[in-house]
């Protein structure tokens, strides 16, 4: 079983190459370069190669870190980060402070795929696995926030791991951190989600809503807009880069009684595949 999986994994590498464009990592596809990891099961192996890739070092178990350094670093004339509402900040700047639970609602058409993909890529690799039964996330989820610094100590990314707290499972094993598109003036939430030798890449187009929600959205467009990714890198080391239809919206507000909650909709093309929702309490002050 192991090596038809390897094979199967060879086979998607070819066909992301063949769909895909060939990219220069190191000049006009710049904005693509993201960490990769370095074996077929992801689950964290990937951050030494991240805290190398900047140059830097890995800071685990920081008080208080956050998948940014600064909201405002997104500002422009399209974007305030004055205007959030301070709990919605706070989890961005503070993200290991918070704890998560979270509930699943999947498309009852696309739930079998997504447990198909749930028993044989995700788990085997370690990486994207979306919860396909309410039971898994029960107990809720546990998080991990782990900053990436460059030579003189600043923050640079943060990689964000999310596990079941009922099972250990990896869910997602990502890496934040901003981005400016060429073809953008607003610069971008990157999240990248490493895979063997390639990875997903989401840039997500950030916006206030009028009560102080953030709204993060990635919806169809051209090669070089918001969107999602895969990046591929062949035996003889180059590089191929497929815009992928997969679209996703978030909303991170404060509802009635003051708690902080994300709806997360993810859609193929026009098509909801699933829709998640989390509930964010303080744990430290």
């Amino acid at each position: 079983m192991r090596l038809i999986m390897a094979w199967i994994d060879q086979l998607t590498r070819a066909f992301w190459k063949i769909t895909g464009r060939p990219v220069d990592l190191s000049g006009p596809h710049s904005w693509l370069n993201a960490v990769r990891s370095p074996r077929s099961e992801v689950g964290d192996d990937w951050l030494i190669n991240a805290a190398e890739d900047a140059g830097g070092a890995l800071v685990d178990d920081a008080t208080n870190a956050g998948l940014l350094s600064d909201m405002r670093q997104l500002n422009t004339r399209h974007f305030d980060a004055g205007k959030l509402r301070p709990e919605v900040r706070d989890f961005y700047e503070q993200t290991s402070s918070w704890r998560l639970e979270v509930w699943a609602q999947w498309n009852p058409f696309c739930l079998p795929a997504g447990r198909l993909l749930a028993r044989y890529f995700g788990r085997r690799i370690k990486q994207l696995t979306i919860p396909t039964r309410p039971l898994e996330v029960a107990l809720g989820m546990d998080s991990t926030v782990t900053l990436v610094t460059d030579r003189e100590g600043n923050q640079v990314s943060a990689a964000w791991i999310r596990r079941l707290r009922s099972s250990g499972e990896f869910i997602y094993s990502g890496l934040y951190r901003v981005q400016r598109l060429p073809s953008e003036e607003q610069p971008s939430i990157n999240v990248s989600f490493p895979l063997e030798s390639g990875n997903v890449q989401i840039f997500l187009r950030p916006w206030v809503g009028r009560d102080g929600s953030l709204f993060l959205t990635s919806r169809a467009g051209r090669f070089g807009d918001n969107g999602a990714y895969m990046l591929v890198e062949d035996d003889a080391g180059e590089f191929h880069a497929a815009r992928i239809p997969l679209h996703e919206t978030f909303r991170i507000y404060v509802d009635e009684e003051g708690t902080l909650r994300t709806d997360h909709i993810i859609k193929l093309g026009w098509i909801r595949v699933v829709q998640l929702h989390y509930k964010m309490e303080k744990t430290r002050r």
